[in-house]
């Protein structure tokens, strides 16, 4: 399977904030050797944050060096469960700080949505889903389209070379595909998002406000996720990178029978220098 995937307008219009970055109980120990998951040789768990019935926690797992492998996002398997539905239900936001103690990664934070009724474009992406936005910087707030200068910015896109291979912005101005508090949502030409014959379950796009990409977000209906699948694609780079960080070369979805959790990681993760 190829690598980095598709994405969205993302209209967020009504939001839940079940919960912000600090907030409940402390972060559990980190796992070593023999008791650590599968997906790393140490492991730096954050704070669980509730979802649905049950809850969602990112991680970072290190190497023997100390170097960052992997970061992600664990939910348990009653997270898919009693989550809003209906006519009436709103886009629900957790906001997941990554793990106190972890290594430096390049990453800041991580959003986590569910969207009950899916988002523009719907003849896309209206089925059920979640969004998992994994920023590299702390610009949502910037992103205000009543501020003066938001279709300036919002038409400032990234230099070619920092431009992950077969990514593209959406068709339009860019003002209009610019998602507030969000950015501007890049998709792979080769996932082949076309009306009609696009089957949306899972893609991973990159986003990007004023001139520089500022996450990357695997993005998956609930009812894919609930199959517990298993994949593992690799993640297209750019010739060139804006901020020296960590970044990933793999993208994987699975579920962790031992646990209970599903996993959703960018791992692989690879020193790069900014030029």
């Amino acid at each position: 399977m190829h690598s980095v995937r598709t994405a969205s307008g993302l209209a967020l219009s009504a939001l839940t904030v079940l919960a912000v970055a600090g907030c409940g109980d402390p972060a559990t120990p980190v796992a070593r050797g023999a008791d650590a998951p599968a997906h790393g040789t140490e492991t730096h768990y954050s704070a669980e944050q509730p979802l649905g019935e049950g809850n969602s926690r990112t991680y970072v797992t290190v190497d023997d060096a100390g170097n960052p492998q992997e970061i992600g996002i664990r939910m348990s398997e009653s997270a898919l469960d009693g989550l809003p539905e209906g006519p009436d239900a709103t886009t629900t936001m957790v906001m997941l700080d990554l793990p106190a103690g972890a290594p430096e990664t390049g990453f800041e934070h991580v959003m986590l949505d569910w969207n009950p009724h899916g988002h523009d474009p719907e003849v896309l992406f209206g089925e059920p889903h979640f969004d998992m936005h994994f920023y590299m910087t702390d610009t949502e707030s910037d992103i205000d389209p009543a501020a003066p200068d938001f279709a300036v910015r919002a038409a400032n896109l990234p230099e070619p070379q920092y431009v992950p291979e077969g990514y593209g912005p959406p068709p339009g101005p860019a003002a209009e595909n610019t998602v507030p508090f969000m950015g501007m949502h890049w998709t792979d030409a080769a996932d082949g998002a076309i009306p009609g014959s696009f089957d949306f379950t899972e893609v991973l796009l990159y986003g990007s406000w004023d001139g520089e990409f500022t996450f990357i977000e695997p993005m998956m209906t609930r009812e894919w996720l609930a199959t517990k699948p298993q994949i593992r694609e690799d993640v297209r780079q750019p010739a060139a990178y804006q901020r020296t960080g960590y970044y990933p070369t793999v993208y994987t979805v699975d579920f962790d029978e031992q646990a209970g959790e599903y996993v959703i990681a960018l791992s692989g993760l690879t020193l790069r220098e900014a030029s």
